[in-house]
């Protein structure tokens, strides 16, 4: 009789293959390897935001030494920096629109790899400029990149499981984990009719969404990141204005780490209400000093205030030695961290928790043009209100934005630690609380 094939063992047959389970060295090593591939995709994600963040700041030590500059081609005016500083926002909305198409032709990858084009020309274009044009030009550019950059989504299947499968390592299943993206990003893709746009629980996290956008840069973030050595070069300060901004670069960085940590310890609505106060009172206290306090020894064409503050006012000027002057590094630092720890991160973390999937795309490209283009308007308007009304008028105006920030996250903003999409979605439609809690 002929032996059964269950159980038949050979070379080239085996009805049940067993494959021993990894040994504790062998999952140690696994377990590395994907951590590695873990921090290696994370670092060049990172990269990006780095380099935009670079971008943005660009103009803080630069606007004040091109202001002094020898060279007559390269000497700004007042109103040629506020160009200098705002066009980097035109860019990147710019970039954040032509993202969509590039998306579609090229892919996230290639997107994101063609993105270095602009950049690397914009900033050659600003290390041997000869004239305003270039400045701009290249300013422009840069601005372009990091919106291209930030706007970037996933486009391809077969890319995507392959990226996928290389991150979470050979043993992993990752069809399933795939299957759910695809499902996410097919159901963003659905068009949305008119008749749904009108649904309360469509429209009112859209509209949440972007006035917290709108109300995130009345804040005074951009400008204030722009012209921070400017701003300490106008103002009485204990500390040379490039240490006080690196000290004030040092303390943002250190901020988002503590975010990072305390995002999901504390709920949305306290941190966005500890950030708006602290903002407020940063920007309370800077305008106040400025208004009242002592003046700059060091003249500076930026903001145009020494001349005003010598024609006869009785604010005293500021010495060396004096520790009043650490105030608006203080107050600065203190804005930095209160930005970082909830009105910086948290706009973007809500805008994925309560903006409906099959209108994210379209209200998430909203959100970031009405980012940009407010940024415009106030990086541009900073220098001019300032020689117009003094320094301390923008800072009176970021002050008041701060408290309607807190007013607004009271009566409009929900909390959603801990609720899931479909108590989020029910808040919407009957704007009953209970859902929440």
């Amino acid at each position: 009789m002929q032996e059964p094939l269950l159980g038949a063992e050979g070379r080239d047959y085996d009805t049940f293959p067993e494959k021993p389970p990894p040994s504790p060295g062998e999952r140690t090593r696994v377990g590395v390897l994907q951590n590695k591939r873990v921090f290696l995709a994370t670092f060049a994600a990172v990269l990006g935001n780095f380099s935009f963040g670079y971008a943005l700041v660009y103009t803080s030590p630069v606007i004040p030494a091109l202001e002094h500059s020898s060279d007559p081609n390269l000497n700004l005016t007042k109103t040629q920096a506020s160009w200098f500083g705002s066009v980097f926002t035109l860019g990147a909305a710019a970039g954040g629109l032509s993202a969509m198409v590039l998306n579609d032709l090229l892919g996230r990858k290639l997107s994101i790899m063609f993105s270095a084009v602009p950049s690397a020309a914009g900033y050659a274009l600003m290390a041997g400029a000869h004239g305003l044009w270039m400045l701009l030009l290249g300013r422009m550019l840069t601005g372009f990149a990091g919106g291209l950059t930030a706007a970037c989504i996933p486009g391809r299947d077969a890319e995507a499981l392959q990226a996928l499968a290389w991150l979470r390592g050979p043993d992993a299943d990752t069809r399933w984990e795939f299957e759910q993206i695809q499902d996410t990003v097919r159901r963003q893709s659905s068009h949305l009719s008119w008749a749904e746009a009108r649904d309360p629980h469509m429209y009112r996290p859209i509209v949440i969404a972007l006035l917290m956008r709108f109300l995130q840069q009345l804040t005074g973030i951009t400008p204030i990141l722009v012209y921070l050595q400017s701003i300490f070069d106008s103002t009485a300060v204990l500390l040379p204005p490039k240490v006080d901004a690196a000290i004030v670069g040092a303390v943002r960085l250190l901020s988002v780490l503590i975010a990072a940590l305390t995002m999901d310890l504390a709920g949305r609505k306290a941190l966005l209400f500890v950030s708006a106060a602290g903002m407020f009172a940063a920007n309370l206290t800077l305008g106040l000093y400025v208004h009242f306090g002592p003046k700059s020894l060091a003249p500076n064409s930026t903001m145009g205030l020494e001349r005003e503050a010598l024609a006869g006012t009785e604010q005293p000027l500021a010495t060396p030695t004096s520790y009043l002057t650490l105030v608006p590094l203080l107050a600065t630092m203190l804005f930095i961290m209160g930005y970082a720890m909830g009105w910086g991160p948290i706009t973007w973390l809500l805008m994925s928790e309560i903006l409906p999937l099959r209108a994210r795309g379209v209200a998430s490209g909203l959100c970031v043009l009405v980012s940009w283009l407010t940024a415009f308007a106030l990086t541009k308007s900073f220098l001019l209100v300032t020689n117009a009304f003094g320094l301390q008028a923008p800072f009176f105006f970021f002050a008041a934005v701060c408290l309607v920030n807190l007013a607004f996250t009271g009566c409009c903003v929900p909390e959603t630690k801990g609720r899931s999409l479909e108590q989020i979605e029910s808040f919407f439609r009957t704007g009953r609380r209970s859902f929440l809690h």
